[in-house]
């Protein structure tokens, strides 16, 4: 039963300033609607304002707030829904455990969704549903949605979205390439937001130094940039990051492993300041881990100013020999003088997007910076900057076209995420996607 039924609906005012571009937004009487727009554009207060006011509207009925995944949800979309409810002292239940937010003003409910497995979206009526960060979600998702809003009794249908561009994916040719009238979108300007400003009057300009220019211009200026190229290092050139690069002897040596038997890569660097260095690569054909450690001390066994040891963390796995790759390395540097070592492998591996996106804003910053240096010796790293790719039309690395590519970069990857990783921010909470 409908505790609400037949009470008068209450009015409430809402602590909230819309941006110009996101009252246009609301204004927006679209079937289907969306708001584009960068870092700090105000896309999380447009979704849930959007999201209350739909609630309202439809009185008594269901809605479904989305997000690309469930973490996402849970510690981003969810946490800003009811960071606004609290701020307004709006009432309502939350059920943790079935994901659903109870509206106490309206009967309202809204379901709170992953939408990656798109197919359990199908189901009852809605009256709403809105998407957060609409981009990383797959177009399945969106298409179900879009057959779940029929709800009879509704006042107001809409299905909404809020995202950051990239490139001309499907919500681009959905929203900006489709008849006009039934989808609108509100692209945000950069530097709109007056009220990080107010707080934070060198936000934008202090991203420069944590992006690299596309990425920047994507996820600051907010973008729509064509894919040019397949490359995943895009900010690596010979020009600009290859030469002479000499052992300092009064730094460590910092290496990092790909455990791979054929072949089996690692590279050797050292950090001075900001600047990564690569001394030296070890590709081994056939090889084992303890072939890669015979290998690094025939070359650095004279080197006594301390070694750092990055990698893949599925190193910590058992082996069929009972023992893991970084046990073998620890085994073999025991019955060498070296005593000053330092094992910098994180518990899981960073997500592959975020470790590229460190690698670029490495290889050259938005502002013009470069922080990596490569030896001329490091051939097969080289080769690697330059020729990974990623997958046609898709942002997954291609693996299988050279079964000879991606480990050195990985290796890399590795040591650059540890090292830099506070450098660089992700999404508009400064919170990873995924």
């Amino acid at each position: 039963m409908d505790r609400t039924a037949g009470k008068p609906l209450r009015r409430r005012g809402l602590v909230y300033r819309p941006l110009h571009s996101q009252a246009r937004f609301h204004r927006s009487t679209a079937r289907f609607k969306g708001y584009s727009g960068s870092i700090g554009s105000g896309k999380s207060q447009a979704l849930c304002q959007e999201a209350i006011r739909l609630s309202y509207i439809n009185k008594g009925l269901t809605g479904l707030l989305g997000a690309p995944t469930y973490p996402m949800l849970r510690d981003a979309t969810l946490m800003a829904l009811v960071g606004v409810l609290d701020e307004n002292e709006i009432p309502y239940d939350l059920n943790r455990s079935e994901m659903t937010l109870r509206m106490r003003d309206t009967g309202s409910k809204i379901l709170l969704r992953s939408v990656e497995e798109f197919e359990r979206l199908r189901g009852t009526n809605l009256a709403w549903f809105g998407v957060d960060e609409l981009s990383y979600a797959p177009e399945q998702a969106w298409l179900r949605l879009e057959g779940r809003l029929r709800d009879p009794k509704a006042s107001r249908l809409c299905g909404f979205g809020v995202w950051t561009p990239k490139g001309r994916d499907w919500v681009y040719q959905r929203f900006f390439e489709s008849e006009p009238g039934f989808y609108d979108v509100t692209v945000a300007k950069p530097f709109e937001n007056r009220h990080i400003l107010e707080k934070i009057p060198d936000f934008y300009e202090r991203l420069k130094g944590s992006y690299d220019e596309r990425f920047y211009r994507q996820e600051v200026l907010g973008e729509y940039l064509a894919v040019e190229s397949n490359r995943v290092y895009h900010e690596f050139s010979r020009e600009a990051h290859v030469g002479d690069v000499q052992v300092e002897y009064g730094l460590p040596l910092l290496w990092a492993l790909d455990f791979n038997v054929d072949p089996m890569c690692s590279i050797i660097a050292q950090r001075r300041g900001d600047d990564i260095r690569i001394i030296d690569e070890i590709v081994i054909r056939r090889a084992s881990t303890w072939d890669a450690c015979e290998e690094f001390w025939t070359r650095f066994r004279h080197h006594q100013s301390g070694l750092i040891i990055y990698g893949d963390a599925s190193g910590q796995n058992l082996k069929t020999s009972g023992t893991t790759d970084y046990q073998m390395i620890r085994q073999f540097f025991a019955r060498t003088p070296y005593r000053a070592i330092d094992y910098r492998v994180p518990a899981a591996n960073p997500l592959v997007r975020d470790r590229v996106l460190t690698m670029n804003a490495r290889l050259r910053t938005a502002s013009g910076e470069t922080h990596m240096r490569i030896s001329a010796k490091c051939a097969e790293l080289i080769k690697d900057l330059e020729e990974v790719v990623y997958k046609c039309g898709t942002t997954v690395i291609d693996k299988d076209r050279d079964p000879k590519r991606t480990h050195l970069s990985d290796a890399l990857g590795y040591l650059v995420w540890q090292e830099c990783q506070s450098r660089t921010t992700f999404g508009e909470q400064n919170k990873r996607l995924f």
